[in-house]
């Protein structure tokens, strides 16, 4: 979160990252499903192909920043925060943020939201 204030500061992106983290948090809400005894899942790449998407539509010239945080913030609030209250029926061991254990998967997504990006504004 922090890298993504941070993203969000540096590089002015205050209303093009709130509207944009908000878009990809209700999607990524709606692509979220409960898996019984695991927790809270996404299907693999779309959250960073949203970030890409919302990134390159919102700010082209900061797009590989804004698609951090929209891959980050999005998917933290969408699927993690707004999904809290259904953890507890799932028998999950833990309940973790953001947990995929060493390889979190919203830090993932973050970093490949942000590879996307980069290849695809450079063209």
């Amino acid at each position: 979160m922090i890298l993504s204030i941070y993203l969000i500061w540096k590089n002015q992106l205050f209303l093009q990252g709130l509207v944009a983290v908000a878009i990809a948090a209700v999607i990524i809400h709606y692509l979220a499903y409960p898996v019984p005894g695991v927790g809270i899942a996404v299907p693999g790449l779309l959250p960073a192909v949203v970030a890409l998407v919302l990134a390159l539509l919102f700010s082209w010239k900061q797009a590989p920043a804004l698609s951090y945080v929209v891959g980050t913030l999005g998917t933290l609030i969408g699927a993690d925060l707004t999904n809290l209250g259904k953890i507890q029926g799932l028998g999950a061991p833990v309940a973790s943020i953001g947990g995929a254990g060493t390889f979190d998967g919203i830090f993932l997504t973050g970093i490949l939201a942000v590879l996307l990006t980069s290849l695809m504004s450079n063209k």
